[in-house]
């Protein structure tokens, strides 16, 4: 029996998120490329779905949100930074998760025009971020938080 670390589609997961990656840190990416990456985000998530975790779910709709936040799209933006944060809340998933949860509904809400809700949110990822144990993950949550278009 394949050990869950070798799972085939388990594979297929985590080289699409690490895909998606790739092209979010991309300075100059193609309509082609914009396309790629939301497909890629989503076949993502519905692998993760289907072998991995809670986290691994929730995550996912986190990177979701960001490749929507990112292409300025804040209808599907603000679904899947929802979706996020209903599965951290869901499986008390705290910390680190959290404080991302709500930095995607910020940066969501902001793309999709509500500023008083991405000023909202962005103090509750604030907030939570102070509770983050570990300080190189706590920097990187409050690095992304500084980004924020609000």
């Amino acid at each position: 029996m394949e050990s869950p670390e070798n799972d085939p589609e388990r594979r297929v997961a985590v080289d699409l998120f690490n895909h998606v990656w790739s092209l979010l840190e991309m300075d100059d990416r193609s309509p082609e490329q914009d396309d790629e990456m939301i497909h890629a985000a989503h076949a993502s998530r519905h692998h993760w779905g289907r072998v991995g975790t809670a986290l691994n779910a929730a995550r996912g709709e986190w990177q979701i949100s960001r490749v929507y936040s990112v292409l300025g799209r804040g209808e599907p933006a603000l679904y899947h930074a929802r979706r996020c944060l209903a599965l951290t809340t869901e499986h008390g998933f705290g910390d680190f998760d959290l404080a991302y949860a709500y930095e995607a509904l910020a940066r969501a809400s902001a793309v999709a025009g509500d500023t008083h809700a991405a000023i909202r949110y962005a103090e509750q990822a604030r907030v939570v971020t102070e509770d983050v144990e570990d300080n190189d993950d706590r920097d990187l949550v409050l690095a992304d938080i500084a980004t924020l278009p609000v």
